[in-house]
């Protein structure tokens, strides 16, 4: 179903100065996704790759309880409350849905995460309170987090008879091998706190939570006032590396360096660093 950028029920999008502020926005329900939220997300995420004016984007969560804590159990499986037969039920879909065979499923991933969707503009998470489970499809797709002091991390899936498959292989590309295995293996039973994952790199920077939404603001605003098509190119190409072996990264760095090269914003820097002048720099 297309959705129209002004037809919104479950997401706020704004546009403020080359940085698109993406909010989950169902806080009754501690931003918890359902379908429809999933089809917003797909349209904000195809849409920004044609949209010139957004050359960064952030996406958080709304109120200060939860960034979001995965799929709407409420609406995707509320039908195993009235059926006591339904868990011997083979290839009975979790938020997605199936073909006629086990061979085809409809992972809520390929909607709400920015990379599936192809968007290589970059996106930065602001994590304000609990993320957990289905979250991790879009941690896991987001260049880097920062969170506020009171977030916490976790996957409830075990403890609730599910395996923690699709999230888990998201955030071990984010993750140390087992502390995402711990996170997984422990569902409901421990939480990793915004310092943790600072630790381990999870999370790039903790703030107070009243100075989250500056401190994104921060450097979403110096991302976006640098040349669109060398930032998109790096986020390219390292996402790209990501899934290659070192030789066959470099070599594809070849391919990827001339289109990321924009001739007027070559010319552009060079004048400037000829001139003198220079960006000055914060401390993190």
């Amino acid at each position: 179903m297309a959705i129209a950028m002004n037809e919104f029920e479950t997401v706020l999008y704004e546009v403020i100065d080359g940085v698109a502020w993406v909010t989950l926005n169902r806080p009754e329900v501690l931003n918890a996704f359902n379908y429809r939220m999933q089809e917003e997300l797909h349209a904000i995420w195809r849409n920004a790759r044609h949209d010139s004016s957004v050359r960064c984007l952030v996406l958080t969560g709304a109120g200060e309880r939860a960034f979001c804590t995965g799929i709407d159990r409420a609406e995707a499986m509320g039908h195993w409350e009235d059926d006591p037969t339904a868990a011997g039920h083979v290839a009975v879909p979790i938020g997605g849905g199936d073909g006629d065979t086990p061979w085809h499923f409809d992972d809520p991933g390929d909607l709400i995460g920015p990379k599936r969707c192809d968007l290589w503009k970059p996106v930065i998470a602001a994590v304000n309170g609990m993320a957990c489970g289905g979250a991790f499809y879009m941690l896991g797709e987001v260049e880097f987090v920062i969170a506020a002091n009171h977030a916490t991390f976790f996957d409830p899936h075990v403890t609730y008879g599910m395996t923690a498959c699709f999230e888990s292989i998201h955030m071990m590309q984010k993750m140390p091998f087992h502390e995402i295995m711990r996170v997984a293996l422990l569902g409901a039973n421990e939480r990793m706190s915004a310092q943790r994952a600072y630790e381990i790199g999870l999370v790039s920077e903790v703030v107070p939570a009243a100075d989250l939404h500056s401190a994104v603001a921060t450097v979403a605003n110096a991302i976006a006032a640098q040349p669109a098509t060398a930032v998109q190119g790096t986020v390219r190409a390292l996402w790209a590396a990501r899934d290659m072996d070192r030789k066959n990264a470099l070599d594809f760095g070849k391919v990827l360096i001339r289109p990321g090269s924009d001739p007027a914003a070559l010319l552009e820097g060079q004048q400037a660093f000829a001139s003198g002048s220079r960006t000055k720099p914060r401390v993190r």
